[in-house]
């Protein structure tokens, strides 16, 4: 099975979040072949449930996520894991220097979508080759010089800030989470209306 591990620094705050709409979309969208999602900090945290805020402002917008426990990234979840999202730059950087082999796979969320926006669409209806791909060509894409928009690859932490700027993380989780589904496996085909 595809895996897809997104990290943050405590794993209590932006990483939960995400995790959830990722799991969703790709539940909803492939079923029991969907990708596994994953969250885990660069810091140990370990055992601490998400931040109230994020459990609040996740469940504003449909995303239920009261039940999650923080955990460390270790070396091992990195080099097992298809696609490494962080959140911002410094948690890219702490991938590589905690495996080297995750490099090529480690992107900030807001890095990888630019890059498979700036790719042709995916076609395919196989997940797990799908992502593998898509991560190999953004890679590609990376290397030979691509950067996209440098000075915005992060997600700003919102600890510690109101739940005003908790709402404003998820609702930028919420997007990005949404072209990056997109951006990996193409657009979700349009369900038919039934007319009464």
């Amino acid at each position: 099975m595809a895996s897809i591990l997104v990290v943050c620094t405590g794993n209590v705050c932006r990483s939960p979040v995400a995790e959830g709409f990722l799991r969703a979309r790709l539940g909803s969208r492939f079923g029991p072949t969907a990708p596994d999602v994953a969250s885990a900090g660069v810091a140990g945290w370990d055992g601490d449930r998400a931040h109230p805020a994020s459990v609040e402002t996740a469940a504003e917008r449909g995303i239920d996520i009261g039940g999650h426990r923080a955990r460390t990234v270790s070396t091992e979840a990195l080099e097992e894991a298809d696609l490494i999202l962080a959140m911002d730059r410094g948690h890219r950087k702490a991938v590589g220097r905690t495996a080297r082999s995750a490099r090529e796979r480690a992107f900030t969320l807001k890095e990888l979508v630019r890059l498979l926006e700036a790719l042709p669409e995916a076609g395919g209806d196989d997940p797990v080759s799908l992502l593998s791909h898509r991560v190999a060509e953004a890679d590609a894409l990376r290397r030979n010089g691509f950067e996209g928009h440098p000075h915005d690859e992060d997600i700003a932490d919102p600890l510690g800030m109101s739940l005003q700027a908790f709402r404003a993380v998820a609702g930028e989780l919420d997007e990005w989470c949404d072209r990056l589904t997109d951006g990996l496996f193409g657009r979700a085909p349009a369900t038919a209306s039934v007319e009464g």
